[in-house]
C-alpha cells in the first residue's frame, strides 16, 4: 500500500491516517479477507446537518443484511462546519464508523478512493453524505452484489428511478453531460444507463492494483474506465432534493467533468503511450523546421546549413524529451525524481535519437537503392519503423528503472 502520512489526518485522536501516495486500492491480505464484507465510503464537505441522520439510517439498513461484517468510512475534506468532528463523536455510538479528515486537498472522487484505500471490505461502496441518495438503495445494491455482480449501480434512469423536483435546466444539463460522455467515451459510459451516479458498490478484486486518476465528482466513470467490470447491475432510485445544507453543483464541476472525459479519451486510445510518443515526435518536427528556417534562411540569421541543422535538431530533441518526460512517460519519470536522474534520461534520449537517425538513413538507402522504392514512400516507411524503434528503446532503456513495471493505460473500445 502507499505511504501514509499521519500528520495529514489532523491532531485529533481516532482519525484514520491519509495516504499521500498513488490512487491505488490495495488487495486484501489473507487475514483481512474474511473479517469485513462491505465498506461504504461517505465523502463529506459541510454535511454536519445531514450526517447523524444518514449514519443512523444506513446502519439500520446494513446491520440486518451484513451483521457486524461492514464498516462506514466518513472521508471529510476539512469541512469549515467541522463535519469530521461530529463524525468522530458519532463513532462512539456507531462502532462500525471510521473517520478520515483530509487537509489541504478537496475533491469527491479522490476522497472516495482514499477511503477505499484504508477500507477492509471485500466489496467497496459509496453514498453521498447529503441524503440525496436514499439509504435504502444500499439494500438493493447489496442484493445484486450477493448475486455475483462485479459492479452494482444506483440509477435514476431505470425502472424505479427518477429525480424529484429538478428544474428543466438541471435536467437538460444532466442529460447533456451524459450525452457528451457517450460521444467521447461510448465504450465506457454506454455500459450503464446512469454513468453519472454517485451511489454504487464494486468488488474490491476489480479495483485492486488499478491506478486511478479521477477529476471532480464523477468517480463511477473512473471505475468503469479503469476497472472494466464484466457483470454490471443497475437498480433504480429516486434522487432526492436536499432538506438542509447547500448544493455543491457549480459550473466548475462541469469543467472538471469535461477535463476528466478528455483525459480518459486520450489515455484509452489504442496503444495510448505510443500515440502520445508520436504526437510529441510531430511537435519536434515543427520545432526542427522552424529553427532551421530561423537560423539558416538568408532572410533570417543566415548561418551555415550544417551548424543550423545541428542546433535545430538538438533543440527539437530537448523539446521532445521534455514533453515525453512530462506526458508520455510521466508515471515512470515520477519514480526517478531529481535533477541528476533527469539529466541521465536526457542523455539516453539523445543516444536513442542518434541511433534512430543512423537506422533511418540505412533503411532509406536500402529501400531506395536496392528495392527501387519511391524515395518519399521509402522515407515515410523508415520514419514509421524508426519511431516504433525509438519508442521501444526509450520505454525499456530511457525511462525504465530496474524492476519498474511497464504498465500501460487501459485500452477501451
Amino acid at each position: 500500500m502507499s505511504d501514509l502520512n499521519p500528520e495529514q489526518s489532523g491532531a485529533s485522536p481516532g482519525l484514520i491516517p491519509v495516504s499521500d501516495g498513488p490512487l491505488l486500492v490495495p488487495a486484501l491480505s489473507r487475514g483481512q479477507s474474511s473479517a469485513i464484507r462491505l465498506s461504504v465510503v461517505i465523502p463529506t464537505l459541510n454535511e454536519r446537518k445531514n450526517l447523524e441522520a444518514l449514519i443512523g439510517q444506513v446502519t439500520e439498513i446494513l446491520a440486518p443484511l451484513v451483521g457486524d461484517a461492514y464498516e462506514l468510512i466518513v472521508v471529510d475534506d476539512d469541512s469549515p462546519d467541522r463535519t469530521w468532528e461530529l463524525a468522530l463523536a458519532l463513532s462512539s455510538r456507531y462502532p462500525h464508523l471510521r473517520v478520515m479528515r483530509r487537509e489541504g486537498v478537496r475533491g469527491l472522487a479522490t476522497a472516495v478512493i482514499r477511503g477505499w484505500q484504508v477500507a477492509r471490505g471485500q466489496i467497496l461502496g459509496v453514498i453521498d453524505g447529503d441524503l440525496q441518495h436514499p439509504p435504502e438503495v444500499l439494500a438493493r445494491l447489496w442484493a445484486e452484489m450477493e448475486q455475483g455482480a462485479h459492479l452494482a449501480v444506483g440509477s435514476r434512469h431505470v425502472r424505479g428511478g427518477g429525480v424529484s423536483g429538478w428544474r428543466l435546466d438541471r435536467r437538460l444539463l444532466s442529460r447533456g453531460a451524459q450525452l457528451l460522455g457517450l460521444l467521447l467515451l461510448p465504450g465506457v459510459l454506454g455500459r450503464v444507463r446512469d454513468p453519472l451516479s454517485g451511489c454504487f458498490m464494486v468488488r474490491r478484486q476489480s479495483l485492486a492494483g488499478v491506478r486511478m486518476d479521477p477529476s471532480g465528482y464523477k468517480i463511477l466513470i473512473e471505475v468503469l474506465a479503469r476497472a472494466k467490470p464484466r457483470w454490471i447491475a443497475e437498480v433504480g432510485y429516486v434522487f432526492r432534493e436536499r432538506d438542509v445544507g447547500e448544493s455543491k453543483v457549480t459550473s466548475r464541476i462541469y469543467w472538471q467533468y469535461l477535463r476528466h472525459l478528455l483525459r480518459l479519451r486520450l489515455e484509452t486510445l489504442p496503444q495510448a503511450r505510443f500515440f502520445r510518443f508520436a504526437c510529441v515526435g510531430l511537435s519536434g518536427t515543427f520545432v526542427d523546421m522552424a529553427l532551421l528556417y530561423l537560423l539558416s534562411d538568408p532572410h533570417m540569421l543566415g548561418w551555415r546549413l550544417t551548424r543550423s541543422k545541428l542546433i535545430a535538431a538538438e533543440l527539437a530533441i530537448v523539446n521532445n524529451f521534455l514533453w515525453n518526460d512530462r506526458w508520455t512517460f510521466q508515471e515512470l519519470a515520477a519514480d526517478q525524481r531529481g535533477l541528476l536522474p533527469a539529466i541521465r534520461r536526457l542523455g539516453k534520449f539523445n543516444l536513442v535519437c542518434l541511433l534512430g537517425l543512423c537506422v533511418n538513413v540505412a533503411l532509406l538507402n536500402l529501400q531506395f537503392n536496392y528495392l527501387g522504392m519511391n524515395r518519399y514512400l521509402a522515407n515515410a516507411v523508415a520514419i514509421l519503423l524508426v519511431t516504433a524503434l525509438n519508442f521501444w528503446l526509450n520505454l525499456t532503456l530511457g525511462w525504465r528503472t530496474t524492476g519498474a513495471p511497464l504498465g500501460e493505460a487501459p485500452r477501451l473500445e
